[in-house]
């Protein structure tokens, strides 16, 4: 698990392509129902454009939890599949892209459209705010009390997260924790502790 950028702020731009207009507007999203808010948001602002295409993808683009598209009726694989893959290589996560585009009145041909929808994406991509994002693990650990401090003072170094606590015969401690700290945490964990931590992951 490795760290990957997302999308902040939302972006538009427009572009021409032989007289076709494009409208690019790009959106943080935090789950599939947002991004189809946005893309009906869209299709009725311009309920007389041509076709209103889009893509979304959520979470790392390199393995992304859950992505889709559409081509709204361009021809198949010219419109919502080449603006996913530049959401993907340019790792905008947790984004929807929707392209707006009102025919010019020439046609622009299979090449021509992955271009133009590409290009429109991409540039819209340029003014993209990114923020990078560290996956987060959740433990639950379970410690003497008498370990209790020791562990809570571990976690903040580590920048962890203290979630819950339950009290019964030893202290359960629910946190979360960078991915990339676990290896450290846990081996401190064991040292501080006398090996008698035990940890579970969610």
């Amino acid at each position: 698990m490795s760290h990957f950028t997302i999308l902040v702020a939302p972006v538009e731009h427009q572009t021409t392509e032989k007289n076709s207009e494009f409208l690019t507007f790009l959106h943080p999203i935090a789950d599939r129902n947002e991004a189809m808010q946005w893309i009906e948001h869209y299709r009725a602002r311009y309920r007389d454009a041509n076709h209103v295409c889009w893509a979304y993808i959520m979470g790392n683009t390199r393995q992304p939890d859950t992505q889709a598209f559409s081509d709204d009726g361009e021809p198949s694989g010219t419109a919502g599949r080449p603006m996913l893959h530049v959401l993907t290589e340019r790792e905008l996560g947790n984004a929807v892209a929707v392209v707006v585009r009102y025919f010019g009145g020439v046609k622009l041909g299979a090449g021509g459209l992955v271009r133009a929808y590409s290009a429109a994406v991409s540039q819209a991509a340029n003014l993209a705010e990114l923020s990078t994002v560290s996956p987060q693990l959740e433990l639950t650990v379970q410690v003497n009390f008498a370990d209790e401090s020791k562990v809570r003072q571990l976690l903040s170094q580590h920048q962890g997260e203290l979630k819950g606590c339950d009290y019964s015969n030893q202290v359960m401690l629910q946190i979360t924790l960078p991915a990339t700290a676990e290896v450290e945490f846990c081996s401190q964990l064991s040292n501080i502790t006398a090996g008698s931590a035990t940890i579970a992951s969610e």
